[in-house]
């Protein structure tokens, strides 16, 4: 239970949990994407959006995990629609086929929720040679984004609605080496868990400010936001067994719970306040300010060149 944190502009605080934030929201005719929707705050933010008649789609990597999550949903909520498919965001091939997939199925896509990750594992590389943080945080959602945009695009022509990407970053993107290393992403001698996890969420935000201005650029109705979700004890934790062992003894008095962790991503995602926001980085449902660097628009275009160069075929 989270014990600090009033209340902010928006009516809702840290204590504020993803059905708070969504009551009376009705998401019925609304197509949701959720990565990374087999466990934690993934499966919290797909159970909310279904319980709110969003037909939510879960890129998942473990799709027996994933058909566990649907089952429960549906015992929960009985006409809820819910689809799970494969998805791997360390493999640029595994996104490319989820894509095709997608796409092949001829659905909308109002919502894209960026989740899924990897936090301070020992050096590993993708299975593209790319570190795993990196690889998996950032440039598996960067392509998966990229090969749905056509479709949000025409959704919201088709459908008159806003669409809205959303990236689920964190406040560690504050401790992020010195920015990016651009030259230095698969350097095993300089790697560092935590910062390389900051670098990728760092990646997250400058992301999501790129995609806004080129959505404002191209007066397409499409918002991208990010966000930190709060200090939640989920398997993110699995690599190191002795925070893992401190989170069990004071998480209950000094960390969110998965519902109240999934708030925020819910309020972006589903919120009418949210309605024509883009470019905005939130913590505990309301705007909040990231780092400087993390607002630097050239930055961010560097990071779309590099991207694009690291994701190409």
């Amino acid at each position: 239970m989270w014990i600090f944190g009033r209340k902010g502009e928006s009516g809702f605080g840290a204590s504020s949990t993803a059905e708070d934030v969504t009551k009376g929201i009705d998401g019925t005719g609304l197509t949701a994407i959720v990565t990374g929707a087999s466990s934690g705050i993934g499966t919290e933010t797909a159970r909310v959006l279904a319980m709110h008649g969003v037909h939510v789609v879960m890129g998942v990597r473990n799709t027996e995990a994933g058909r566990t999550v649907k089952e429960t949903i549906l015992m929960e909520t009985p006409d809820a629609r819910v689809d799970v498919i494969e998805l791997d965001l360390s493999s640029l091939a595994s996104v490319r086929k989820f894509a095709a997939e997608y796409c092949s199925l001829g659905l909308p896509l109002n919502i894209l929720i960026n989740n899924a990750g990897v936090m301070a594992p020992p050096f590993t590389l993708s299975k593209d040679k790319i570190e795993l943080q990196f690889a998996t945080n950032h440039l598996g959602h960067f392509l998966l984004t990229n090969l749905l945009l056509d479709t949000m695009k025409k959704t919201s022509r088709e459908h008159e609605k806003e669409g809205r990407i959303v990236n689920v970053s964190s406040e560690g993107h504050r401790f992020a080496y010195k920015g990016i290393y651009f030259d230095k992403i698969n350097d095993e001698s300089s790697y560092s868990p935590i910062y390389a996890y900051g670098q990728s969420k760092l990646a997250n935000i400058l992301h999501a400010n790129e995609l806004s201005r080129q959505f404002k650029e191209e007066k397409v109705e499409l918002t991208a936001n990010s966000l930190h979700p709060g200090g939640i004890a989920t398997s993110l934790l699995r690599h190191h067994s002795f925070l893992e062992g401190v989170v069990d003894w004071v998480g209950k008095y000094f960390l969110k719970t998965i519902p109240q962790g999934a708030a925020t991503t819910c309020y972006v995602a589903l919120h009418p306040q949210v309605k024509g926001v883009s470019g905005e980085y939130f913590v505990d449902s309301n705007k909040a300010k990231p780092s400087s660097l993390a607002k630097d628009s050239e930055f961010a275009k560097k990071l779309w060149d590099f991207s694009l160069g690291m994701v190409a075929p």
